[in-house]
Order: structure tokens, then C-alpha cells, then sequence
């Protein structure tokens, strides 16, 4: 199996109609990794794998569209799909928000096995190699990059413009970049980027496709996709619920 990632839900900030928020399923020949588990993911997720063969999860930061699926999840693998030590990497923020709502019966043990990362972090989770950089955004956030069999995928999580690609390194083949407001919106001091400043940070950085995700609710796909075509030579697309992109 070639490097795939999966759309699972990709609305910014809170779900739109039929569009739960951030949630890729990252796949490669060996392994399956749920990267961001946004409210509403559990559900798609379950149409693309089954949660049994699900290796571990990987969550940018501590904004509830990123995480807050993650005690579903928890839930399932205690009650439903019983599972054990499946590995949870996240940010120190994630992890406390993640322990302050959680109850456990005295009984039972967390299936779910925490490791606290950094923008320095590198680590291998199956065949894929993980990395990380520290991106621009009011709470601890990492932007995340994906290598296998010599192809490479990566995710901007959420971002300001102060922040670019090149953190992550060269040879980007695949990169998903968030693009939550228009070009009117630049400048007014939004920690997000605009689907022109998306474009822009691609092209910088010589990423051969881009695709833009984190739209909010009612944002116009068509608007956003020109003023990125504008910007950026290469394949442009706007993320949706399903799509199933390959490296």
C-alpha cells in the first residue's frame, strides 16, 4: 500500500452540516495512524478501518476541533473494542485537558498509552517516521510531517503566517495546509492562515500538491481555491469528507 491520508473531517473550528472537524486517517503498508481525532471523526473513521487495527494516534495540539473525539475513543476501546496501550502522542496542554475529563473505574486501565511531544520530537510508528515543528498559533502547536516509502506527507496543523513548510524540511510531496479565511482577512491578526497564504507557503517551500482544509462553516470552497490557484503552481485542492489522497 502506497502512503494514503484519508479525509475524516477537515470543517475549522466547529463541524459543518455533513462535515465533522479535523480528523486524516494516514495510512502506509504496515501501518494505520489517526492523526487529530476532531468531534465527530469516530464515526468516519469507522467506514475506512476497523478501530482494532488502528496503531496509534497523533493529535497537533489542544484545541477541542483536534481532540475532543479522543474519549470516545477511550470509551470504545474500554467497553466495545477492547484494547490496551495503544499509543497517544500529543502536546502537554492535549494531555492534561485529556486526564481533567476522564474517569476511570477503579477497575480498569487506560487503554490508551500518553506520550507527551515537542516541535523536537522524532519518532517511527510502524513503517512511518514522524516529525515536527513548532507552528504559529496561540497554544502549543505542531505541525507534522509523515515519511514513508520515500514518499512524504505533511499536515500544517493550525497556524499564523509567521510560520512556513520549510521547518519541516525538503522533499514535501503531499502537504494539507489549513486556509480558514480569505485574503480580506490578512493582517487583522487572525492565528490562522489565508488560502493565499496557504499557496504561498506551499510554493516557498517547492511542496509538489497542496490541499487546502480548515475551512469554517460557510466559507466558499470555490473563492478559496482561486485565490490559491493564484499563488501556487502546482495541484490545488480543497479538503472534503472521504477523499482519499494518495502520496
Amino acid at each position: 500500500m502506497a502512503l494514503t491520508v484519508t479525509v475524516l473531517g477537515c470543517s475549522g473550528s466547529y463541524a459543518a452540516p455533513g462535515n465533522p472537524c479535523t480528523g486524516y486517517l494516514v495510512r502506509s503498508d504496515t501501518t494505520a495512524v489517526l492523526l487529530d481525532c476532531g468531534p465527530g471523526t469516530l464515526g468516519p473513521l469507522q467506514e475506512v478501518i476497523h478501530l482494532a487495527e488502528l496503531d496509534s494516534i497523533v493529535i497537533t495540539h489542544c484545541h477541542p476541533d483536534h481532540w475532543l473525539e479522543l474519549p470516545m475513543i477511550r470509551n470504545v476501546f474500554i467497553w466495545f473494542v477492547p484494547r490496551s496501550n495503544v499509543a497517544v502522542y500529543g502536546t502537554a496542554e492535549t494531555r492534561a485537558m485529556d486526564q481533567a475529563i476522564t474517569a476511570m473505574h477503579n477497575d480498569r486501565k487506560d487503554p490508551l498509552d500518553w506520550n507527551v511531544i515537542g516541535p523536537a520530537s522524532q519518532f517511527g510508528i510502524g513503517d512511518q517516521q514522524w516529525s515536527f515543528a513548532l507552528t504559529d498559533h496561540p497554544v502549543e502547536t505542531l505541525a507534522t510531517r509523515v515519511d514513508s516509502g520515500g514518499r512524504s506527507f505533511a499536515f500544517s496543523a493550525d497556524t499564523g503566517p509567521g510560520w512556513d513548510f520549510r521547518s519541516l524540511g525538503e522533499g514535501i510531496d503531499l502537504a494539507l495546509c489549513e486556509a480558514s479565511h480569505g485574503r480580506c482577512h490578512e493582517g487583522k491578526g487572525s492565528p490562522h492562515l489565508s488560502a493565499r497564504q496557504a499557496a504561498q507557503a506551499a510554493a516557498i517551500a517547492g511542496i509538489e500538491r497542496l490541499v487546502l482544509t480548515h475551512l469554517p462553516p460557510g466559507c466558499d470552497r470555490a473563492s478559496q481555491l482561486a485565490e490559491a490557484s493564484e499563488a501556487f503552481a502546482g495541484e490545488v485542492d480543497v479538503a472534503r469528507p472521504g477523499l482519499a489522497l494518495t502520496v
